[in-house]
């Protein structure tokens, strides 16, 4: 592997080892602690939410790669894409890192419709830190107008299968509105 793809791979699995360690401190639990570690968890209104791989949830986190790409293509143009993938997945586990503190935990129990939450795994943390670099590429791969679509789309499509998205996750966490919350809980 030659020096151009080498530190950015070195920085991209030093960041996922950092973050592992970090979630670990602040008290994450490995895996679900039922036992039973599944790879995807489909209903976000059970226990498992969160606490295996993956689950309807990491779709938003395919978002936060598009988002991250198109900011980090405005920002940092000439910057290498593996580069700009490398500071994405440094957002995106700061983001996990910062999710999984008590204040986060909170504000989500307070503002949305997640009442019991009360943090992700670290499985569930490294997965979603994967797909939001799956979600990078997938938009790179895209362009703007396509991957723009794209984005819209499955904010739809959350919307409609678990009353939930990206774009409705930050405005409930910014600026709760009652009536959305009990729609999204009126499952």
């Amino acid at each position: 592997m030659s020096g151009r793809k080498l530190w950015p791979m070195l920085a991209l699995v030093s960041v996922l080892v950092a973050a592992t360690l970090q979630l670990r401190y602040q008290g994450r639990s490995w895996w679900c602690s039922c036992g039973q570690p599944f790879l995807w968890v489909g209903d976000i209104w059970t226990s498992h939410n969160s606490q295996h791989l993956l689950d309807p949830f990491a779709f938003t986190h395919v978002l936060h790669g598009f988002l991250f790409f198109w900011l980090l293509s405005l920002v940092v143009p000439r910057m290498p894409k593996l580069w700009q993938l490398s500071l994405a997945v440094v957002l995106e586990a700061l983001w996990e890192v910062f999710e999984n503190t008590e204040f986060t935990i909170q504000r989500y129990r307070e503002t949305t419709a997640a009442l019991g939450y009360y943090g992700d795994s670290v499985a569930n943390s490294l997965g979603d830190v994967l797909m939001c670099g799956l979600g990078f590429f997938i938009a790179q791969r895209l362009g703007l107008r396509r991957s723009l679509l794209v984005f819209a789309l499955t904010e739809l499509v959350l919307l409609l299968w678990i009353r939930d998205s990206l774009l409705l996750e930050i405005l409930m966490l910014i600026y709760p509105i009652d009536w959305l919350r009990a729609w999204q809980m009126a499952h």
